[in-house]
């Protein structure tokens, strides 16, 4: 979901703070003109949060309802933004945990005091605040499928890495034999054979079946690979190990395969999604932008057009841009940390793996056919000459040209060299 200001002439007719939790939500309103709020609790159903707002709705005949939250997703927010008359301001939880710390110092925390401070910072510092506007449902499909994908790929990486502490134990042979323990052979293999007397125990021809059928076209390669399981030893004798660690080994590559399958089912849906997305025309034809980072690159973008005013704006959003503090005669620029992590990784690349800025902006200079690059000082100005080609301070930038990604996406024309 994106975000953008709010229109000051928008007239309300209550403001609203929530408090969410997990069963039952703490809830404050201030009627448009009154100085007494009412509070009360919400029961975290369906069925309790319909009634709520149709209640607010009929009361307040329809008119707009300013409501305030420490969620800019999740299970309270989708629910809510099903009904018009409720528009979200999502509360950073740093944001409302230091304006408790001022008045509350001695942190002290409970829920009603935190839902009237919630109120206060909606209605005194509303100007300040951003409300939440829902991208399309192409966009919001795409974000939550490649946020999802990620996921599931990192947590492939952490069984992956179980697994191979586990065979480095006891079986230490097939990480020689199997280029990649996590693709399909190395997992079926292990499902079937997980220890090496296992895998002994089976007659060859069958072994070469198996690798044929895992697509191991070479002869060479495949007697090798047979030859070298018949002159293996074990490499513990500690029993105890050799019975658990097959069990591990055999748990962990089930596991693994069925993240494969996952991902493999969101490639495709993300892969039809991208394509079929009003922005795809726009992406399609980007230097750099290729299966994996065109997507995340729509869903980063979104169709908002207003949304971001210059190139400033986006970089600080994604977390690219550096954070310059002053305080005296001292000056220092840090690492961006309050930004989206899963939005950032598409725009922070290593230049040794693409020839065009990661955000597929105009040409580098060094794809201009001018070899330019300069070193990220630690402290210093930031350039922000557009999208610059940002890596963390002390690493290597490719400036890019003037008239970048921003422009194109703004005007919806793409302007990409041919």
């Amino acid at each position: 979901m994106s975000q953008v200001l709010l229109a000051p002439s928008l007239k309300w007719a209550a403001f609203v703070a929530i408090d969410w939790a997990d069963k039952k939500h703490c809830w404050k309103l201030l009627a448009a003109g009154c100085e007494t709020p009412e509070e009360g609790t919400l029961e975290n159903t369906p069925e309790a949060l319909s009634m709520w707002a149709a209640n607010l709705q009929e009361r307040f005949g329809g008119r707009p309802i300013a409501v305030g939250l420490e969620q800019s997703r999740g299970s309270l927010v989708y629910a809510l933004c099903q009904y018009p008359h409720l528009v979200l301001y999502p509360i950073h939880s740093t944001t409302s945990a230091r304006y408790r710390q001022a008045f509350f110092p001695s942190g002290s925390k409970d829920d009603p005091v935190d839902t009237t401070l919630l109120l206060e910072l909606l209605t005194r510092h509303r100007d300040r605040l951003r409300r939440l506007d829902p991208e399309t449902p192409e966009t919001r499909l795409l974000q939550m499928l490649v946020e999802q994908r990620r996921k599931l790929v990192d947590e492939r990486t952490r069984y992956s890495n179980q697994l191979t502490a586990w065979l480095k134990m006891y079986f230490p042979q097939v990480l020689i034999w199997i280029d990649n323990i996590d693709c399909p052979m190395g997992c079926d293999l292990l499902e079937r054979w997980p220890s090496l007397e296992q895998l002994q125990r089976i007659n060859p021809a069958k072994l070469r079946d198996f690798f044929t059928t895992h697509n191991c076209r070479s002869a060479q390669r495949i007697q090798e690979r047979i030859d070298s399981i018949y002159q293996a030893i074990p490499a513990v004798q500690d029993t105890a190990l050799l019975e658990a660690g097959p069990a591990s080994a055999q748990a962990l590559a089930q596991i693994i395969q069925a993240l494969n399958s996952a991902i493999a089912d969101f490639d495709h849906r993300i892969e039809s999604g991208a394509n079929n997305h009003p922005e795809a025309p726009l992406f399609i034809g980007l230097p750099g932008a290729g299966p994996a980072l065109r997507p995340r690159l729509i869903a980063a973008f979104g169709t908002q057009r207003q949304r971001y005013q210059n190139a400033g704006e986006v970089q600080s959003y994604a977390g690219i841009a550096p954070v310059t503090e002053r305080s005296g005669g001292s000056q220092w620029i840090h690492f961006r940390r309050a930004c989206p992590r899963f939005l950032r990784q598409p725009f922070t690349s290593s230049p040794a793996t693409l020839s065009a800025s990661p955000l597929g902006l105009a040409p580098t200079i060094e794809a201009s056919g001018i070899s330019a690059s300069l070193t990220m000082p630690r402290s210093g100005p930031w350039l922000s000459n557009g999208f610059a080609f940002y890596m963390p301070a002390g690493g290597t930038v490719n400036p890019t040209m003037r008239q970048p990604m921003l422009a194109a996406w703004k005007s919806g024309i793409p302007r990409w060299p041919s």
